[in-house]
């Protein structure tokens, strides 16, 4: 039997109207804070409105971004410890008022990457590779005492970087290397390489493991107080590395912790005279443990604490004087980590370190260390940044301990147009020895450069440097250099 319903009197709406009520009502309770259901009611024009007035709440108004920036994207940029970014909804929308990302001078690209490489690069799998290989002709001025050598040479460079593609965890692995071949004149030439694979395991929302593995090349500089005085060719310096690490957020604590490893070896130094000397002496393994808490005052300012402790071990007890040099090492630092946005970041922090040597022959080699970098962008389309770093230099001298190195740098990249850049550069290097038995040394190096990108594959390169290398007695050593040549990427 079909039910019985008593007939209801029909109201006065006509029925589209009716039935867009109803569909108000029928929305409102399935709909998102903050969204209006009568956004979704058809316009005038028969097209659906975007209006998404939000519905007033008892709640206290927060700030929002205006409307004309709504579409600019701001982000932290992480500094040298890794620490994850912070996501503070209030903190974020301060950041994108007083720190928005500025354009570049013609606004066609959002962010100058001096190192960027927009060629698409090749897909192996879940693998993205991006190759650089550079050609450049270069002439060099070497010029020390009365002493001056000229030379002319080809350098080419070869760069690739190899980075996975997963949902989860990142593999990077990066190449470079340079070759040098002299086309005119004499002159020593100077071939690197560097490979580095980093796998960084995403272990949970607030755990991060780091593995790395690498190796690093260099001929030993003529101006190096370690460098043979009467050799035609240097030794070269193998360096092995090995490194694993982890990262923690406590909250307001961040804690992390890393132990290094490094070989390194040395080749033998060809003489002028046509024989060669064995540096196997300098051959050893040093590894370090180090372990970092940081506490999170805001978002933007974490202090932290720092100590480590390592030993090196030379593969013979002594070298060829007679010294025992393998040595143990202790160091502790303090200092501030600053986030203000992608206008201005970086660390800076005061520390001590030494050097405590097997042999009682050497002095204790300490001193107070100072390491930091700033970043700093003044206006749109320049990056400035600043760094200072302490390190000390175990010596070859007999009864020398070695060296405290503090050095000074600064870069600064602006972009004159969207494919043309200019680069500036300078460092400046005091080498002290402590013991007074070996000469003090500074050096100053600076320099300038373009970079004209032709297209995303191919850019057109230029450089000029100059360094200044003086001493507590000798003469001085300046070398000049220019060159010129095209980088092509894929």
């Amino acid at each position: 039997m079909t039910p019985f319903y008593p007939r209801t009197k029909r109201t006065s709406l006509p029925r589209p109207a009716a039935a867009a009520a109803w569909l108000m009502a029928s929305c409102a309770l399935f709909l998102p804070h903050g969204v209006s259901a009568q956004a979704l009611l058809p316009g005038a024009n028969g097209t659906t409105t975007t209006d998404t007035t939000p519905i007033p709440t008892a709640t206290a108004a927060t700030n929002t971004v205006p409307a004309d920036t709504a579409a600019i994207t701001t982000g932290s940029i992480n500094t040298d410890a890794g620490e994850p970014l912070l996501n503070d909804p209030s903190i974020d929308e301060d950041m994108a008022r007083t720190n928005l990302r500025e354009n570049t001078v013609d606004g066609l690209r959002s962010q100058l990457d001096i190192d960027r490489n927009d060629a698409q690069g090749v897909r192996f799998g879940s693998f993205v590779l991006k190759p650089t290989l550079g050609q450049t002709y270069n002439f060099e001025s070497n010029k020390t005492g009365d002493s001056k050598e000229n030379r002319s040479y080809l350098e080419t460079g070869l760069k690739g970087t190899l980075t996975s593609d997963w949902s989860r965890h990142q593999l990077t692995v990066t190449g470079e290397g340079t070759w040098q071949r002299n086309v005119s004149g004499t002159g020593e030439t100077e071939p690197t390489a560097d490979v580095e694979a980093a796998l960084r395991l995403d272990l949970s929302e607030q755990t991060t493991a780091t593995l790395k593995a690498g190796y690093h090349f260099e001929r030993e500089d003529s101006t190096d107080p370690n460098a043979i005085s009467r050799a035609s060719t240097q030794s070269g310096v193998n360096q092995y590395t090995l490194g694993a690490g982890i990262e923690r957020d406590f909250g307001i604590l961040r804690g992390s912790a890393k132990v290094d490893f490094d070989r390194y070896t040395y080749g033998d130094a060809e003489l002028e005279n046509g024989g060669s000397l064995s540096r196997k002496d300098r051959n050893r393994n040093a590894g370090a443990v180090t372990v970092r808490v940081g506490y999170e005052l805001s978002p933007a300012l974490i202090p932290f604490i720092e100590a480590s402790a390592g030993k090196s071990i030379y593969d013979l007890r002594k070298d060829m004087l007679g010294f025992e040099r393998s040595y143990d090492s202790y160091g502790a630092r303090a200092g501030i980590e600053a986030d203000l946005g992608e206008k201005l970041n970086g660390e800076i922090a005061l520390g001590y370190q030494t050097y405590r040597f097997d042999d009682d022959r050497l002095e204790e080699l300490k001193g107070f260390t100072v390491d930091g970098t700033i970043n700093w962008s003044p206006q749109r389309g320049t990056d400035v940044a600043y760094g200072i770093s302490t390190g000390i230099e175990p010596s070859t001298t007999p009864g020398e301990s070695g060296a405290l190195v503090y050095t000074l740098s600064s870069r600064a990249t602006h972009e004159l147009r969207t494919a043309l850049v200019a680069r500036l550069s300078n460092s400046l290097t005091f080498r002290n020895f402590p013991s007074g038995n070996s000469d003090d040394e500074k050096v100053w190096l600076t320099g300038a450069g373009l970079t004209w990108d032709l297209n995303r594959y191919l850019a057109l390169v230029g450089d000029i440097s100059y360094e200044h290398t003086t001493r507590d007695s000798g003469p001085a050593t300046n070398i000049a250099r220019v060159g010129v040549g095209l980088t092509l990427r894929r």
